[in-house]
């Protein structure tokens, strides 16, 4: 089942293995491409497993920059080097899409030297913050949106197959997900919904300038597994209304409790929110977490609890794993 073919928009995947997002922090000071990140990713892509690579999460300003390394999209001068990036994946026969990302609280004034934000001024329940955290304005607010935009339509100019939003892992988008982070009473706030808007605005936004056959994944931390946070029956309703606005794959991860889960640590310990978001919608579904051999895999596969499988730490310590 793993060497199955599956096409999502204009892109067709050779196998159901792929790599999913996982930071180096190889790049330099500026977020630009270095020759070690090109060898990293192309060592991987030799592997005859993996379909997709999915590019580690990159800020796409600079108030989101999370690690001094982290690499860029904020702006033009890092397309060259994702054009080689991309080209070092593509002449291995891997399809390769970029995830778009804006830490928000889980950032520093340190990393950025500017005001940490998020959708309300309280703590990250997971990052310890060196500072005053401000709470997003509406202006503020569509102008990250705006950059998510201008983001996704650079990741095309460089040749990705697609870009994937990053909505897990307590991030920016994820934090506007949560009811742990986001406390606001206005349209932002409140019911399921209005805590998915910003999500809805920058697909629609990302949308007409990267046109209707390029995929669009979203990375969603369907479920907090924390005591008041998002629950699984929230994911589920999340990627409905998210599908219903064009995303085209979820790629599903843990929320507020990061890619980790303190209550379990099976094989596949995010499998109860992907095979519940995979009954509803009918935009392929990945799953990771823990999975570290072909047999998994397949077993997980056969199982139906997704449609992908991502091998990540594996990967990380051994690029020809299980070849």
């Amino acid at each position: 089942m793993s060497k199955d073919k599956i096409t999502i928009k204009n892109m067709e995947l050779s196998g159901r293995i792929i790599m999913p997002p996982i930071a180096t922090y190889k790049c330099d000071d500026f977020g630009i491409i270095t020759d070690d990140v090109c060898k990293y990713y192309e060592e991987r892509a030799k592997n005859s497993n993996i379909s997709l690579i999915i590019i580690e999460h990159n800020y796409v300003s600079l108030q989101g920059k999370v690690n001094k390394k982290q690499m860029s999209i904020a702006d033009d001068t890092c397309i060259e080097g994702h054009k080689k990036l991309v080209n070092s994946i593509h002449k291995n026969g891997v399809k390769v899409v970029l995830q778009l990302n804006h830490a928000g609280s889980a950032t520093s004034t340190k990393i950025t030297g500017m005001a940490v934000v998020a959708p309300s001024p309280i703590d990250h329940p997971g990052i310890k913050n060196d500072g005053k955290i401000e709470e997003l304005s509406y202006e503020q607010i569509k102008n990250i949106i705006n950059d998510f935009k201008l983001a996704a339509l650079r990741a095309k100019k460089a040749g990705y197959d697609g870009i994937e939003i990053h909505s897990a892992h307590g991030y920016l988008l994820n934090q506007f997900y949560s009811p742990l982070t986001n406390k606001r009473n206005d349209n932002y706030g409140g019911n399921l919904k209005n805590r998915l808007l910003i999500h809805m605005e920058i697909i629609r936004e990302v949308r007409s300038v990267v046109g209707n056959d390029y995929p669009i994944f979203l990375r969603l931390g369907a479920s907090d597994y924390m005591n008041g946070g998002n629950t699984i029956s929230d994911g589920v309703e999340a990627a409905k209304l998210l599908e219903a606005e064009g995303i085209d794959l979820f790629d599903i991860s843990g929320g507020m409790c990061r890619y980790t889960r303190n209550d379990c640590s099976n094989i596949g310990y995010f499998q109860d929110a992907s095979k519940a978001i995979k009954k509803e919608v009918s935009s392929p579904v990945i799953l990771t977490g823990g999975i570290t051999t072909l047999k998994e895999v397949e077993d997980l596969l056969k199982a139906n609890v997704s449609d992908l499988i991502g091998i990540g730490r594996e990967l990380l310590k051994n690029p020809r794993w299980e070849m």
